[in-house]
């Protein structure tokens, strides 16, 4: 066996082993929560559960769903809680085949992200959330009862994380576009009116139809993307930046 095919090997080996840590990590963070499933489920559910009116209840129409919706809650916070070490493989995995330059610059790039997208859902879960559903049930038809599926519950709140932290995203990609050289600022500031546009479709596409929603994501994706503009201004790329120099 050549030397080339026992690194490709090693490579295989080591991927598989920091995999396997990362899969551990959020088992052992699922075990140690899963005493208090339910009790996350109310937490996760409780903006809605604020906003119902007198009467109004969460159901179960699946057999399993009274067990499968709590668990599948607490596995998804068991891999957010995971999410720093999961990440911390990966970077331990890649690093040694980046340049010195590039070993400074994407571990704040990756703390960043981590970031922003834990502060899109706990702006999804704070505001969207309670606003929406108060808008909701008042419009609701009178003589109308309010009984909401928890597994449809489970794929709307999923669905409005995801959305809500990508949105927080931009400021990181902006900032990725401008420092590879890809984009420029001023070319970023000529297609302002047009992200603009963008952000109010991506909030119709991505929220509920309701221009209460569509109106809150199309906003703070706006913001983020000027942000990310005024961020890149020191971020950016500089002519003399080293591209070739490996850190031993």
């Amino acid at each position: 066996m050549d030397e080339g095919q026992e690194s490709f090997i090693s490579h295989l080996v080591e991927l598989r082993d920091r995999l396997i840590r990362s899969i551990l990590s959020v088992l052992v963070i699922f075990l140690g929560l899963v005493y208090w499933a339910r009790d996350i489920f109310t937490l996760l559910a409780g903006p809605l559960l604020a906003a119902l009116p007198q009467g109004g209840q969460m159901i179960v129409t699946d057999v399993a769903g009274g067990f499968l919706v709590p668990m599948k809650v607490t596995l998804m916070l068991a891999f957010l809680l995971a999410l720093p070490y999961v990440l911390y493989q990966v970077w331990a995995f890649v690093a040694p085949g980046l340049y010195a330059h590039e070993k400074k610059f994407v571990p704040p790039l990756i703390a960043a992200s981590v970031f922003l997208f834990f502060l899109g859902m706990s702006f999804a879960y704070f505001i969207i959330f309670p606003t929406l559903f108060v808008f909701v049930n008042k419009v609701v038809p009178v003589g109308v009862a309010v009984m909401t599926d928890i597994d449809k519950y489970l794929s709307f709140v999923m669905s409005t994380f995801l959305a809500f932290g990508i949105t927080f995203e931009v400021p990181v990609i902006v900032i990725v576009l401008v420092r590879v050289g890809l984009v420029s600022i001023a070319k970023l500031k000529e297609i302002r009116p047009y992200v603009i546009v963008g952000a109010f479709v991506v909030g119709a596409v991505f929220t509920p139809p309701d221009p209460v929603s569509q109106f809150m994501l199309a906003v703070p994706l706006w913001l983020l993307y000027e942000l990310g503009i005024i961020l890149a201004r020191f971020i950016a790329k500089r002519p003399d930046d080293p591209e070739t120099e490996l850190e031993s």
